[in-house]
């Protein structure tokens, strides 16, 4: 059963703008079945970036899209249940909370994950749909998609009160993205981030970028991926880097050495098409701290690949 939180005020001091700030008193409602791997150093990656994917598009005064194929519940709770058998945000969100030597772009989304932990302790967790609520202009659409029934209620909990510039579907992310693109302002973030569970998932990403791309070439596509000692994981960068794009970028954070047996995630990567020219230099800056506070052992380290075809 999912956990129904006490309430939370939402406090963003001297920050114009904020999003949750306008609804001063908001009941999160919570998942566990993220719960296991929330805030770990795969999120902090893949949210980080999520943060900076989303300030580029809000640079200009048009509207955009935020479509997420895979949005999860919103908000997981780390201080009980699921989260507090494995505890992976200790290894991940918690080694950054009290640092004063963040990198700008990494100290912002901290900042955002703080702003949901009024109190100092770090209690709750943003999924990728409420780090982009948070980003997201009053002229900006959001549109989710969660397959799994407990999931996609507890979403559209999460965000009674936002119907108007968020449209919420229980629906297998992969098949509906193609009736969305092109999205009417012609602008996009669409983040593709499946759990993997199936094998099958890493083809159906392929499928929905090519087909995506046909309708929409010029959007923002940024795909996170485990890095796994499985065939499937190792080759999907690679056969992202076929697609017929005008650009992309690939970065990836080891936290550790692949274990001998085979089993677990000892890292993750995002694969962006058509990424902000900046991203590149900021990742630069970020990625060696990264390793340096998220490694776990001596096999930690990064990739950094771009193209401009």
């Amino acid at each position: 059963m999912p956990w129904v939180s006490s309430t939370w005020r939402i406090i963003r001091a001297g920050v114009a703008q904020s999003r949750l700030a306008q609804f001063p008193i908001l009941k999160f409602m919570l998942s566990y079945r993220h719960a296991f791997h929330a805030g770990n150093h795969a999120d902090v990656l893949k949210h980080f970036i999520e943060v900076q994917l989303l300030r580029y598009l809000a640079q200009k005064d048009k509207p955009f899209w935020y479509i997420d194929t895979h949005a999860g519940a919103g908000c997981y709770a780390l201080d009980s249940g699921y989260a507090m058998q494995n505890a992976e945000y200790e290894s991940g969100i918690a080694r950054l909370w009290l640092r004063d030597d963040l990198p700008a772009p990494l100290a912002e989304y901290v900042e955002l994950v703080k702003r949901l932990n009024p109190d100092g302790q770090l209690k709750l967790y943003p999924g990728s749909p409420l780090v982009a609520l948070e980003l997201l202009r009053e002229q900006d659409r959001m549109r989710l998609f969660e397959l799994h029934p407990s999931d996609s209620e507890i979403l559209r909990e999460n965000f009674a009160g936002h119907e108007a510039q968020a449209l919420i579907q229980a629906a297998d992310g992969f098949g509906a993205l193609k009736a969305l693109l092109p999205p009417p302002p012609r602008r996009a973030l669409v983040l593709i981030d499946p759990p993997y569970e199936d094998k099958q998932d890493y083809r159906h990403v392929t499928a929905a970028l090519r087909e995506g791309l046909q309708r929409f070439a010029g959007g923002v596509y940024a795909v996170w991926y485990p890095q796994l000692q499985r065939a499937e994981a190792r080759q999907l960068p690679e056969q992202l880097k076929q697609l017929p794009v005008k650009s992309w970028l690939h970065v990836a954070l080891s936290v550790q050495t692949p274990s001998e047996e085979g089993f677990g995630l000892h890292g993750s990567g995002m694969f962006v098409i058509n990424p902000p020219w900046i991203l590149q230099g900021m990742l630069q800056e970020v990625m060696p701290y990264l390793v340096q506070h998220l490694g776990q052992d001596e096999g930690a380290g990064y990739m950094l690949e771009h193209q401009e075809n």
